[in-house]
């Protein structure tokens, strides 16, 4: 098992959105780089704690590989927003690839590099060694199960895409 954590805006459609995939094996949503010991949502969302919503995703090398999921993180999101994805607008709301695993890094910079040339603008989600990471509140885990008609900045084609990738 190898583990990657993805912000992609709001945490609640990423989660959902990983979870469609063959090989991951276990996603938990909570807060990522950040300056402050065990943070809360109510605190996060206030911007100036430095964390973003993150998911957490174990996956199966064997079954999908980190190029697939980091190609299909950035097809979910708009990697030349900073600090937002659709109505989402914050720091906590930026796009960012954290790795536990120095040899990840590499081949998160080399998908970037190539969805860059798709795009006019620069594409700023950050690649970063993940600092620390707190589970987010129960409430939030599995959140779109849980409230099927919440909101979600991730695309119903998105979606439809990812279930499609490699069925389960």
């Amino acid at each position: 098992m190898k583990t990657i954590y993805l912000a992609a805006g709001c945490f609640w459609g990423a989660q959902k959105y990983f979870d469609y995939l063959t090989g991951v094996k276990y996603t938990e949503v909570g807060y990522a780089n950040g300056n402050i010991d065990d943070p809360t949502y109510p605190v996060v969302k206030k911007g100036d704690t430095g964390f973003a919503e993150t998911v957490k995703v174990d996956y199966d090398p064997e079954q999908i590989t980190l190029e697939e999921i980091v190609t299909l993180f950035f097809e979910a999101i708009d990697p030349t927003t900073l600090n937002r994805q659709a109505h989402d607008i914050g720091t906590q709301y930026r796009s960012g690839v954290y790795y536990v695993d120095e040899a990840d890094e590499p081949i998160i910079a080399a998908v970037r590099d190539k969805v860059q040339k798709q795009y006019e603008d620069d594409v700023v989600t950050e690649i970063l060694p993940l600092s620390n990471f707190y589970s987010a509140e129960e409430y939030h885990q599995k959140y779109l199960d849980k409230n099927p008609t919440g909101y979600c900045h991730i695309s119903n084609a998105s979606y439809e895409r990812i279930k499609n990738y490699k069925k389960k």
